[in-house]
């Protein structure tokens, strides 16, 4: 791939992403176009990597964007990653909520959810502390631009390698062992979190509600200051006041520019209180 072409997608995937491709990350898109033609052979579209680009550009109907957005995307992520959120969230965000929340509606978005972990971490703990309680609403709202790694999210099925480090407690109550030796997430709980695809570039936010907590991690390192501070504008705009946002821990929000007071790295919580 010539410099001008790399260029081309690197516009494309800033442009509709956010995400940033400098030239030491061609070697990068160059392996991953080479894996997604691969997969794809006989394609037309995919015959070389300036048809793609051509693809992409004349195709109406977003397949194409879709596309590139899977060749591009990263997905590393596992149950409990970085834990010191979880404990802090376990210990002082939910009882915090738990008194705070006057409606039992406990809102909650995973922005970047990738293969569902993060997400169904959450989903236990909230099962954990609200399991019991009658009247409250957990579901929570897991997204990603990714649609094949929200189909694994969605079927919750996971390696015992990735499953082992949970507590015992959790591997019994809510996983299922399958016939090849997978886990599963038990159907409950797989009911409590909602996977959709959605981009974080997309203009204006179609929620009706604002969320309690955001956890939105290891997603803006890969984007400018303006498209990150954009961002945070929009987070803080769908949290409610006195509501939590989890970055990840190579992540810093701007004070000065944001309506986030600072609880601790990577751990930040909007100016006001729920009323």
């Amino acid at each position: 791939m010539n410099q001008s072409l790399f260029q081309q997608f690197a516009a494309l995937v800033t442009q509709n992403f956010g995400i940033q491709l400098p030239p030491e990350k061609k070697a990068l898109l160059e392996s991953r176009l080479f894996k997604l033609k691969n997969d794809n052979m006989g394609r037309p579209e995919l015959a070389s990597d300036e048809a793609f680009l051509k693809y992409i550009r004349e195709d109406k109907t977003g397949k194409g964007l879709a596309m590139l957005a899977e060749a591009i995307t990263t997905h590393h992520t596992f149950f409990m990653r970085e834990a010191d959120h979880f404990s802090f969230y376990e210990k002082e965000v939910l009882p915090y909520l738990e008194k705070s929340i006057r409606d039992g509606d406990m809102r909650t978005w995973c922005a970047a959810s990738s293969t569902g972990e993060e997400a169904y971490t959450l989903a236990m703990m909230l099962e954990d502390h609200f399991g019991s309680l009658p009247g409250w609403e957990t579901t929570l709202l897991a997204t990603d631009l990714s649609k094949d790694v929200l189909e694994i999210g969605k079927n919750g099925v996971y390696s015992a390698e990735s499953v082992k480090t949970l507590p015992a407690l959790w591997q019994n109550s809510y996983f299922h062992r399958t016939i090849d030796g997978k886990y599963q997430v038990v159907d409950r709980l797989r009911h409590k979190v909602l996977f959709r695809r959605f981009n974080l570039m997309t203009p204006v936010f179609p929620f009706k509600r604002p969320f309690h907590v955001i956890f939105c991690r290891n997603v803006m390192i890969y984007f400018d200051n303006t498209t990150r501070d954009n961002l945070v504008r929009k987070f803080a705009e769908f949290l409610e006041p006195g509501g939590y946002l989890f970055i990840g821990h190579s992540e810093v929000i701007d004070r000065h520019k944001s309506d986030f007071d600072y609880v601790m790295p990577s751990i930040y919580r909007k100016k006001g209180a729920f009323t």
